[in-house]
């Protein structure tokens, strides 16, 4: 019997994303140092649409995110992300569903 391992990164290739250019629906505000839910969400985003820059910084990529609210949970709180709903047709399309 073969058991068949997938990837996350095998689905997530699956869903299609359309940008809407030059307005991303999340933005990392402006600091001096990322807080701890900052850096965590370079570990925790399953679209990992967030990295460390080389000036210890963390920015986001918001082509590909699958809009899951992971990020809201953990920093839309605290103010250090702005979040909002891409424009209507624009953001992730889940081929299933």
């Amino acid at each position: 019997m073969t058991i068949a391992v997938s990837r996350i990164e095998e689905k997530l290739y699956q869903n299609r994303y359309l940008v809407d250019s030059g307005r991303p629906h999340i933005k990392v505000r402006a600091h001096s140092k990322p807080s701890t839910n900052l850096l965590a969400l370079t570990r925790v985003c399953p679209a990992q649409c967030y990295e460390l820059n080389d000036n210890g910084q963390v920015e986001i990529t918001a082509d590909g995110c699958m809009e899951c609210g992971t990020c809201r949970l953990l920093c839309e709180a605290s103010g250090e992300i702005e979040w909002n709903y891409p424009r209507g047709g624009f953001g992730v399309l889940f081929k299933f569903g």
